[in-house]
């Protein structure tokens, strides 16, 4: 708001110029005079029109047309403030003693145009109000209020419109603003009150400012404001600098945040329960001139969740954060749909596969920065974290979550997450596991119920794509895990050695170690083994990360059977993850029960065969050989005797 006081006190000093002289003059007159001294202080151009009215008594004052002040040099083109009619009264009779007291400056329809480019301001008038001095430099003059006893009793501002510009871009365009400002004595406060209607609803400001002489003359003074909104009030008391630098506490409350983002021009954004759609937030706020704006001691309470921390600002598209922030349980529940359901399909049944929602990552866009957030505990819908240390970087659409450690799942993760969507969506990470409960996590994030126990581990992937369902059939990368004891439920080994039904019931092992692989989707392992007492089982094959499906191959072996070289009895889980199939192979069950081995005697056969055929047909015969034609080439030369032997020819 300091450049809204500046404004104020150039309008006192214009009107204590032209009161001098304004029952000596007619209204043409006095109105070129009072242009040349306004560009005498501001080194503007200023045009009151042709149209200029003087009233005399009890108030002196003058009506003016259509009236322009220019802008800076340096500036756009368009003026600086423009009015339809501008209305200025003093009162009279204190004039004769030499005190000036304003009664009204009235503007209708104005157009102020705030420009700043690096350090220049539009606003900023010390250079033309400054004198040189002996040495030839330039110095500040006293202010206005101290070398005229000028008092304004009310400023209004009609229908005005607000434009402030940024090294040529415009961002702020404020219509329909209503101000008005008094200062009834030189050591009373200004007092500003304004209402704007961006949205639906309307804004009101309020400001007061005890120091308005040491405020124009460039020093440091207090400056109380507050905003109230629909269902929104945000105040700050603190200090103020007239290049707009402040130090103060603020506070900020809204019982209906898209409600109050919809009056500043900005529909349809809704927060998340649990981020914000109530908010109370109170906090040491500093801004300085370069745009950098610190928070300390802040506390931020957003609808159930509360925050503690501090954080950095800086100004600038797209601004950058650095924030420190603790919590004890930080609840985001409200994020998902509570009928979401079990596993990471985000609703979708393990049946109907991933979704094929469009996701929205341009929120990665919004800001650059870091975020550290220490919580003893993180609440999802189908997640609950322990006490959990995350680190959020943003770059450019790329966000990367340090994980160190996270607690979940009975155990810890550390490691990071990407998720980059500088070119397309893309995520990714690299995990390090430890004392994970398998249960928990397989039936979190796959519907999978079957294995429990504890595992170590570490997972590398990569997916792209703009859904769900088009990452997960994207997934590649590698990973490893190991468990102590478990159990696995749904396939009995003792029963399927003894009877061949292994369906049903529970099979505990001593331990479990595997690695794999990942590609367009479908996870392969060919390196499973799994370790009883009694058993141990090899295992490999296919799962289906992208088709929530398994096509594996489990050979559990009897360590004791068989004269000590094991029983083998390969058993295949083939199907949906929600309900697979478990086949076990009795053929082979039976074959290595009886110590057959069916290629050995396909072999012995073979090979008896040959022989026999041999002695019949007096010559050797081999594999490679093509027994009908030996059987042929033996029965023409039997022909052939026989035919010489009857014509006596043998």
């Amino acid at each position: 708001m300091g450049w809204l006081v500046r404004i104020s006190v150039i309008l006192v000093v214009v009107v204590g110029l032209i009161v001098g002289v304004l029952l000596l003059l007619p209204g043409d007159k006095i109105a070129s005079l009072a242009a040349d001294q306004i560009k005498a202080q501001t080194g503007r151009d200023v045009d009151f029109g042709k149209d200029v009215k003087v009233t005399l008594w009890p108030v002196l004052g003058i009506e003016t047309g259509a009236v322009t002040v220019g802008n800076a040099d340096w500036a756009s083109d368009a003026p600086m403030l423009k009015a339809d009619t501008l209305s200025i009264g003093v009162a009279a009779a204190p004039l004769l003693s030499g005190e000036v007291q304003i009664k009204r400056v009235i503007a209708q329809n104005p157009v102020l145009r705030l420009e700043e480019a690096g350090e220049r301001q539009n606003w900023n008038f010390s250079t033309a109000a400054g004198a040189s001095d002996a040495t030839g430099t330039t110095a500040p003059r006293a202010s206005s209020t101290e070398s005229f006893g000028v008092t304004l009793e009310r400023l209004e501002l009609r229908n005005a419109r607000l434009v402030h510009i940024k090294d040529g871009q415009t961002d702020l365009d404020f219509a329909g603003v209503t101000l008005k400002a008094r200062w009834p004595n030189p050591t009373a406060p200004l007092e500003v009150e304004a209402a704007l209607a961006v949205g639906k609803d309307t804004i009101d400001v309020v400001m007061t400012l005890p120091d308005l002489p040491g405020f124009a003359a460039g020093r440091v003074t207090d400056m109380s404001f507050s905003m109230t909104g629909p269902e929104t009030t945000l105040s700050y008391s603190g200090k103020v600098s007239s290049v707009g630098e402040i130090s103060g506490q603020a506070k900020l409350a809204s019982k209906d945040t898209a409600r109050m983002l919809a009056a500043f021009g900005q529909p349809g954004i809704s927060l998340p329960q649990g981020l914000g759609q109530a908010a109370e937030v109170s906090t040491q706020v500093t801004y300085t001139q370069d745009g950098k704006l610190a928070l300390r001691g802040l506390r931020a309470t957003l609808d159930q969740n509360t925050f503690a921390g501090n954080a950095d600002l800086l100004v600038a598209d797209p601004p950058r954060i650095i924030a420190r922030l603790t919590t004890s349980t930080l609840d985001l529940t409200g994020l998902t749909s509570a009928e979401g359901g079990r596993g990471a399909s985000g609703g979708a049944s393990a049946a109907s596969g991933w979704s094929k929602d469009l996701i929205d990552a341009s929120a990665l866009s919004l800001a650059n920065g870091s975020i550290r957030l220490t919580a003893d505990a993180i609440k999802t819908s189908g997640l609950a974290l322990g006490a959990s240390d995350l680190t959020l970087g943003l770059d450019r659409a790329r966000a990367v979550l340090k994980l160190s450690p996270v607690s979940v799942f009975g155990g810890t993760v550390t490691g990071q997450l990407v998720a980059n969507n500088r070119n397309g969506l893309s995520v990714g990470g690299k995990l390090q596991l430890n004392g994970i409960d398998a249960q928990d996590t397989l039936v979190t994030l796959a519907d999978i119920e079957r294995l429990s126990g504890k595992l170590d581990g570490s997972v590398e992937f990569l997916g792209v794509g703009q859904t769900e369902d088009a990452i997960m059939h994207s997934l590649s990368g590698r990973g490893g895990l190991q468990m102590g004891r478990g159990v696995i439920s749904g396939i009995d080994l003792d029963g399927l050695m003894g009877t061949g039904n292994g369906s049903g019931g529970t099979t505990v092992f001593n331990s479990l170690t595997a690695s794999f692989t990942m590609q367009n989707g479908n996870l392969d392992n060919r390196d499973l083994l799994l370790q009883l007492d009694n058993y141990r089982a090899d295992g490999g094959g296919r799962v289906g990360l992208g088709n929530r499906d398994i096509d594996y191959l489990f050979t559990p072996v009897a360590l004791r059977a068989n004269s000590g070289k094991g029983l083998a009895i390969p058993v295949r889980i083939v199907g949906p993850w929600s309900d697979p199939a478990i086949k076990p192979d009795l053929s082979q069950v039976i074959e290595a029960a009886a110590g057959v081995e069916i290629d050995k005697i396909e072999q012995e056969a073979k090979d008896r065969a040959l022989e026999k055929l041999s002695e019949e047909l007096d010559a050797t015969v081999t594999e490679d050989q093509d027994v009908e034609e030996l059987i042929k080439d033996r029965l023409e030369d039997e022909a052939k005797k026989g035919v010489l032997k009857l014509f006596g020819l043998d």
